[in-house]
């Protein structure tokens, strides 16, 4: 008797959370459809978001067979001029997106790497997106690309109330909504895509600034086993792989004390190049923020990496 009345209770309960469910995804839709920014916090659905995400994603879809694929950070996006690679006789594909960490990385190559079949993977490792918990770049990529099977990784491993409230109201619009009417402008302020992923941004130059805290990088073991598993994905395709820490000014990067831990972890995944040492960059000339390269260093570094890559005999 008493096991009976048990399990009722456990049926009506499971009942009750299924009812509960269906009525938070209904008001989570309705309210975030209908009422202004304000009723709903949590919820960060942003097509066409900052970094023209939406414009890349959506042209990725109609990219095969590429030499080399780009991933990473802004500084991916920002960073790797698809127009120099292509003039040097690279056809090639920039998948950053905005403060990517390895697990958006591994959500895009699962999507994308069996299409766009590339011989090279330049994998841009910025300490920081090691170091944060993901949830800005996972809300990027639920509000501007398909949601499917993938999605469900971002939430579980971010376990975030945003992007559980995002990814409901993305896959509203996913199965309501025709996308394909969506048209990104290419020139956003002072921001223009570049065909094959790039951002370019108008010229300015950066005022050097002078830090005299001293930080680390609090390095995430979780965001260092999803790098792991991309290695893995792209060893297993037989892709060649060469790792690269875009520069950022000098000023900004010697106020980190554990960059050479940072690198030694980067060296024993593989091919690995540090720009920050040796950087024939000037922070003032070449910079428009202590993070980014102005489009004047975007064309130093480039043809210094090209001129690696030819130095390392990486044949595509």
């Amino acid at each position: 008797m008493y096991n009976s009345r048990k399990l009722v209770f456990i049926f009506k309960l499971f009942l009750f959370a299924i009812f509960a469910s269906f009525i938070y995804v209904i008001l989570t839709c309705f309210i975030t459809e209908y009422t202004s920014d304000h009723f709903h916090k949590n919820v960060k659905y942003i097509k066409g978001s900052y970094g023209h995400t939406f414009t890349r994603l959506n042209e990725v879809k109609r990219t095969k067979n590429i030499d080399i694929l780009f991933l990473g950070s802004s500084h991916a996006y920002r960073g790797f001029d698809t127009r120099i690679f292509n003039k040097e006789g690279y056809s090639s594909f920039n998948l950053g997106s905005s403060s990517q960490t390895p697990l958006q990385t591994m959500i895009l190559l699962n999507r994308y790497i069996e299409n766009l079949n590339p011989k090279l993977i330049i994998y841009e490792v910025y300490p920081e997106t090691f170091s944060i918990d993901g949830v800005e770049s996972s809300l990027d990529i639920i509000s501007n690309d398909i949601n499917d099977k993938e999605s469900l990784i971002l939430l579980f491993q971010t376990k975030n109330i945003k992007v559980l409230n995002t990814l409901i109201f993305g896959l509203y619009k996913d199965i309501f909504y025709n996308n394909s009417n969506y048209y990104e402008n290419r020139k956003k302020g002072e921001d223009y895509y570049i065909s094959g992923g790039f951002v370019q941004s108008n010229f300015k130059q950066f005022k050097n600034v002078k830090y005299k805290d001293k930080q680390a990088w609090k390095l995430k073991k979780r965001q260092f086993n999803n790098f792991s598993k991309n290695i893995e994905i792209i060893k297993n395709k037989h892709i060649k792989l060469l790792l690269v820490q875009a520069p950022i000014t000098v000023a900004k990067y010697q106020t980190y004390t554990n960059n050479d831990e940072f690198d030694i972890k980067m060296e024993s995944f593989g091919d690995y190049i540090n720009f920050n040492n040796n950087s024939c960059l000037n922070d003032s000339l070449h910079f428009y923020d202590n993070n980014h390269l102005n489009q004047a260093g975007v064309e130093i570094f480039n043809k210094e990496l090209i001129r690696k890559l030819n130095f390392l005999q990486i044949k595509l």
